[in-house]
């Protein structure tokens, strides 16, 4: 009898793992989505080789900035928050990977119980005392490989949040690099503009000068002083955006705002060789790209598991265990019972819950296949502009610093044509004015020509390798 018990589970778990075969889940295969021609640039790119497979620290080679970009990756909260959800999802794809084997419990209880006189059991017994150590075992065939795909979702889940990381990571070393760029021109503004400052107090003693000697009016003096006072609001401004940019510098490196180490914006050299590389490469080296792809994965996968819910499902539950009302027999031979329950469970009517689910799993699919196309075309897009943008200020660069020599050069000639009446006063201020609007013009030019180099670097997906 016993025989024969063992027979029947080892037939119907033989069944169940032959069944295993017939899959109904499909193989997921990327979409055949547009991924060439992504650049709007008139340079046909000649091989794969991208500025995205510089290192960032061959990219930024200034120590000081490099040593806040290791700061930053170490304590940056946007990174910290990013590596626990690398570790929440790294905990569902390791529950999912278990989904294969049965489920196992263990009991152990005591059940008393008074009876009262006038019950069916009262006249025998006033009370009743019963001890149980049982273990339960359940198991679900992969008949439809519903749990393989749950597996495979969890893991296209998992793989996504490392993807995210390294977009964060990305992110946060071309933020800070770009606000210590940014930080530097400050800086050198704030020079040419207290240097301004230095040249109008003695403009201020000169109009004076000429004042004593009737060459100019109360009005040239005034405009000149007013002048000098412009010119300490733009420093105060300065100021400001620095200690401003400096608390910016500050929360990117995970820390309470303070002053920020830096060198020189003439010290730097930020002028990598513009090479974009096919647009097919965005697929593996952008990361927001590839986390988008594996988002589509996850909805394939879930669709899946939603079309497996049509088809019966074959579970096979045990238990056993020691049985007794008396605790010294507890442990006897007549003490043990078992038993297996077997079958097949097919849906039937249930609200049209499973068909729901499987329609909106197939919506949910469609949208993640939008998203993954769109952010590959936003990622065509942004290369666009960056490049864009530096050749643009690249070739404002050379135009304002000829304009910058010129205005320079104007407004010495006006102070010296001043001193002999051959122009008026109003005519130096404006030759002065244009001066330093002109310089600090060229300063914010660099570093717009640094900023679009960055944005190209980003947008082809570098720094986190």
């Amino acid at each position: 009898m016993k025989f024969i018990k063992t027979y029947r589970i080892i037939a119907v778990t033989g069944i169940a793992l032959l069944m295993q075969s017939c899959f109904s889940a499909k193989t997921y295969e990327r979409p055949d989505v547009q991924a060439e021609n992504l650049y709007r640039t008139e340079v046909v790119a000649k091989d794969s080789t991208s500025m995205a497979n510089i290192s960032w620290e061959k990219m930024f080679t200034d120590p000081v900035l490099q040593k806040h970009i290791n700061k930053g990756l170490q304590n940056n909260f946007d990174i910290r928050i990013a590596m626990q959800n690398i570790t929440a999802a790294n905990a569902y794809l390791k529950q999912a990977k278990t989904g294969y084997f049965p489920t196992l419990s263990g009991t152990g209880q005591w059940t008393h119980q008074e009876f009262a006189k006038n019950s069916q059991f009262g006249s025998l017994f006033s009370n009743l005392d019963q001890y149980e150590l049982s273990g339960s075992l359940s198991w679900e065939a992969d008949i439809w490989g519903k749990i393989r795909s749950n597996k495979r979702a969890a893991g296209a889940s998992y793989l996504q949040t490392i993807a995210a990381n390294q977009a964060v990571k990305t992110q946060v070393i071309t933020n800070i690099a770009a606000t210590y760029y940014q930080l530097l021109s400050l800086d050198a503004q704030l020079e040419v503009a207290q240097k301004t400052l230095d040249n109008r107090n003695e403009s201020v003693e000169t109009i004076l000068a000429l004042k004593e000697a009737g060459s100019v009016n109360e009005v040239g003096v005034k405009q000149t002083e007013a002048q000098k006072y412009s010119t300490e609001l733009i420093i105060e401004d300065l100021k400001n955006n620095i200690v401003l940019m400096e608390n910016y510098m500050s929360l990117l490196l995970g820390e309470a705002p303070t002053k920020v180490e830096r060198t020189t914006l003439v010290e730097q050299e930020l002028n990598p060789e513009i090479k974009l590389g096919y647009s097919a490469s965005l697929l593996r080296n952008r990361p927001d790209v590839v986390a988008a792809e594996y988002g589509l994965v996850n909805a394939f996968e879930l669709t899946n598991v939603a079309r497996s819910n049509f088809y019966p499902s074959l579970t096979v539950t045990a238990s056993g265990g020691l049985q007794s009302i008396d605790l010294k027999e507890w442990f006897s031979a007549n003490s043990i019972f078992a038993n297996v329950i077997t079958g097949l469970t097919q849906p039937i009517f249930n609200g049209r819950k499973i068909r729901t689910q499987y329609e909106v799993s197939k919506t949910q699919q469609e949208q993640a296949y939008i998203q993954f196309e769109q952010t590959l075309v936003t990622a065509g897009k942004e290369v666009s502009d960056a490049l864009a943008n530096y050749t643009n200020e690249t070739k404002k660069l050379t135009i304002r610093e000829k304009q910058v020599d010129a205005l320079v050069k104007a407004a010495d000639y006006s102070d010296e044509l001043l001193d002999y009446g051959l122009v008026n006063y109003l005519e130096v201020l404006t030759a002065k004015d244009n001066a330093l609007n002109s310089e600090l013009s060229l300063i914010d030019n660099k570093y717009q020509q640094y900023q679009a180099i960055i944005n190209l670097y980003k947008a082809l997906g570098g720094g986190w390798q």
